[in-house]
């Protein structure tokens, strides 16, 4: 089986989640990206493309007549692939079957079956576009909303109708959390044709790697009230809650302190906020960390992992070093992983009331951070790992495969 992923760029995670299609499933795997650092990709994002045991095709990127990046000579580099499978991101790739009325007639004469692999985020149920955009979630990483004005709302609508007609064409979907089924069945996508493979790391990887961490020498003094992110710097990201949170709490816990590990374009303004709250000297900084080694020694000698705002893949690592998890409901993909009052809590998004008591109520209560650790990795072991990632992406292949 040949599987053509066609994506904006290779996050350093999905190198690993890609090389183990090849080792452990036998595919024969190619990944298509851009030549240069795509306009689809966040801040701050990293990416790896060394130690690939799949074939790694750049094209260069364009900008459409519509104002979105695509490929140049995508059809052609298809044809002499001759993949059985492509699998292609949603956003903003599949605005293309719609919007160049030759392209989805070239993309089908390859003969490949097609798989829409996306979150879905930031998309309101069929019927239900007013309703979402006026409410304020459609938000982008600066956490800018369109001011939230008639003109902006149009926009929003001709685009979920573009989802109207490109979600359908494809053979399969493959989303990351589970309410994706309703989301995207609500676009006339059959149930059939909806898998659900929640984001993972390389758990085999990570799990290996916390049982030589916890061999080697702590990378900080023990501290129990020590909290710590990971994650870009960036503003949807919330970090500027979890330090004022710090502010909030150092009265009751006077001993509190945060690690914030990574980096991005508010890194400056975030060490400026420590500085003005007057806990500099309790915020750590530590910079883009990407060996697993020296996160997962950042982890274990922190007591519990706090995300402010949206998600991403470092609860699935913190949740891999028997860390409880606080955290509110941002992209969906939490819900798999982190269980109220089981491995973590959540609080009420935006709220920092709510995120102050949370940390407080954890903190205060050793016995609840030891238990809600081993819950969490045991979480892992057993239910959300990459092995269970790569189930569900065998069992999409295999569907479209048979799909005449």
């Amino acid at each position: 089986m040949r599987v053509c992923f066609v994506m904006a760029g290779l996050p350093h995670y999905f190198t690993l989640i890609l090389n183990k299609m090849v080792s452990e499933y036998g595919i024969d795997l190619i990944l298509i990206k851009p030549s240069q650092k795509s306009k689809a990709v966040g801040s701050g994002v990293k990416e790896g493309t060394s130690n690939t045991k799949f074939r790694l095709v750049e094209l260069p990127e364009y900008t459409t007549w519509y104002g979105k990046p695509f490929f140049k000579d995508l059809i052609p580099t298809l044809q002499e692939i001759k993949p059985d499978i492509i699998v292609m991101s949603a956003w903003p790739y599949f605005l293309q079957l719609v919007l160049n009325p030759f392209f989805y007639g070239k993309l089908r004469s390859v003969g490949a079956k097609l798989i829409c692999r996306d979150i879905p985020f930031n998309i309101s149920y069929w019927g239900k576009s007013r309703e979402y955009y006026f409410s304020g979630q459609n938000l982008t990483e600066d956490l800018g909303n369109d001011d939230k004005n008639w003109k902006g709302y149009l926009n929003f609508l001709f685009i979920t109708c573009l989802r109207k007609i490109y979600l359908p064409l494809a053979d399969a979907h493959i989303n990351y959390f589970d309410e994706a089924r309703n989301i995207t069945g609500s676009y006339g996508v059959p149930q059939e044709k909806i898998f659900i493979a929640a984001n993972s790391p390389d758990t085999d990887e990570l799990l290996a790697t916390y049982e030589a961490v916890l061999k080697e020498p702590e990378i900080l003094p023990h501290h129990p009230h020590r909290l710590i992110h990971v994650g870009r710097l960036v503003k949807w990201k919330r970090v500027d809650m979890l330090i004022q949170t710090v502010q909030n709490l150092a009265s009751s816990l006077t001993d509190i302190e945060l690690v914030v590990i990574g980096f991005g374009p508010e890194e400056d303004a975030l060490k400026k906020l420590a500085t003005d709250l007057g806990v500099a000297d309790r915020v750590r900084f530590i910079g883009g960390v990407y060996e697993a080694k020296t996160l997962g020694a950042y982890l274990h000698a922190s007591s519990v992992y706090v995300l402010g705002g949206m998600g991403g893949l470092s609860i699935n690592d913190a949740m891999c070093f028997a860390k409880p998890v606080i955290c509110s409901v941002a992209d969906g993909t939490e819900k798999r992983l982190v269980r109220e009052n089981y491995n973590g809590f959540y609080f009420k998004n935006g709220d920092q009331k709510s995120l102050d008591t949370a940390v407080l109520n954890l903190l205060t209560d050793a016995e609840k951070v030891k238990q809600f650790g081993a819950n969490s990795l045991n979480i892992i072991k057993k239910e959300v790992n990459i092995h269970s990632v790569l189930r569900e992406y065998d069992v999409a292949f295999q569907y479209v495969m048979k799909q005449p």
